[in-house]
């Protein structure tokens, strides 16, 4: 495989300083020619650019949006939330292949992300997203009888929605598997993350809501599955880290050797797979309901989301009140009438629900009844 030149969007977060240590470990296969971050952590930025020396760096949303149109192989958007979707369509627009480890862009651009896109340039870095690409190879779309993500359970499987009540920021962030940003990791616990996840599904590989399903595997070995129309299922199997499904982001449709060591058969393991608890965590069945009502009602779910998470941590908002606000958001927005979507659209519902979710959070801060 010939070198690639890579763009790193979000180098200073988790899947950042991964894809930088992939690099490091593959000078052969990858050259950074471009870094950007969001600047909450300067002096590593700055440690990153010394030491990688990229034709362009910068710092925020518009120095990300200009290195994700520069010449380049791949690049790769690591950015957290909704401010990646500008650096998406940038790269889309500038006929990158675009290695999406920024979920959000997507669910909440929807059409306007999908219309942009050839067939093949978004190849997903997500652990689920990737799998599932990865075990479709084993058959045709036309083979495809449904999705199977996985998930934790996050750090309270198995807790009543009132022991929920009672979480804490620092309980929230103490994830089983994996070490992610802030926001990503709530998110986990919630299990909105998965709740995006089966939007971005849907979205990626164009299977309707009713054939993908969610289900929890505790130590995440499974990272998701596919299963066919003749009853086989095709699971991606490895060690519960990201540097497969970035290494696979970077060099797709090539494999990295030595990207992550293999599972061990030799030590024995119990992997389980439980129900989602929809009662206790609701946001799965959130998720689809925006993603039915699809326009901008992922865009408001994220973003009522993203108040949501700054609130509870914060202290002002209970651990279980991120979801519950979130359908309040939701069932004040209308439904969507967009012929065709804007980026417009896009960032006046974000405005809108995040608006909307300040709001309800200050009342419930106050202890006024919604």
């Amino acid at each position: 495989m010939n070198s690639r030149d890579v763009v790193i969007l979000g180098s200073t977060g988790s899947i950042g300083r991964q894809a930088l240590d992939l690099v490091r470990a593959n000078p052969d296969r990858f050259r950074v020619v471009a870094l950007t971050a969001g600047g909450g952590n300067p002096e590593l930025f700055a440690s990153q650019v010394a030491e990688f020396a990229p034709a362009y760096s910068g710092l925020g949303e518009e120095a990300s949006v200009e290195a994700a149109a520069r010449p380049c192989d791949v690049v790769l958007n690591g950015i957290t939330g909704a401010v990646g979707l500008r650096p998406t369509l940038a790269a889309l627009d500038a006929g990158r292949t675009l290695a999406l480890a920024n979920k959000e862009s997507l669910i909440i651009g929807g059409p306007l992300v999908k219309e942009r896109a050839r067939p093949g340039q978004i190849v997903p870095v997500d652990s689920e997203h990737s799998a599932i690409a990865q075990s479709l190879r084993s058959g045709s779309a036309a083979e495809v009888r449904r999705l199977v993500l996985t998930a934790s359970g996050g750090p309270f499987r198995g807790r009543s929605r009132e022991e929920l009540a009672e979480v804490t920021p620092a309980q929230a962030l103490a994830h089983p598997n994996f070490a992610m940003g802030r926001v990503i990791t709530t998110n986990s616990a919630t299990l909105v993350n998965k709740g995006l996840e089966v939007i971005e599904a849907h979205l990626l590989f164009d299977v309707p809501f009713e054939a993908i399903d969610v289900v929890v595997h505790p130590q995440q070995f499974i990272h998701s599955m596919v299963e066919f129309v003749d009853g086989a299922v095709v699971a991606q199997i490895g060690l519960p880290t990201m540097l497969v499904p970035i290494a696979m982001g970077l060099a797709w449709p090539d494999r990295v050797p030595g990207a992550e060591a293999p599972v061990d058969w030799t030590r024995a393991s119990d992997w389980r797979f439980e129900p989602l608890d929809d009662v206790a965590f609701p946001a799965v069945r959130l998720a689809r309901v925006a993603g039915t009502r699809g326009g901008t009602a992922p865009a408001v779910y994220n973003a009522a989301n993203e108040v949501c998470v700054d609130a509870f941590h914060a202290g002002r908002l209970p651990f279980p009140g991120i979801v519950d606000v979130i359908a309040d958001v939701l069932s004040e927005h209308p439904v969507g009438s967009e012929q065709k979507l804007t980026l417009d659209d896009v960032l006046a519902a974000d405005a809108w629900a995040r608006e909307t979710a300040s709001r309800l959070v200050e009342r419930l801060d106050r202890g006024v009844d919604r």
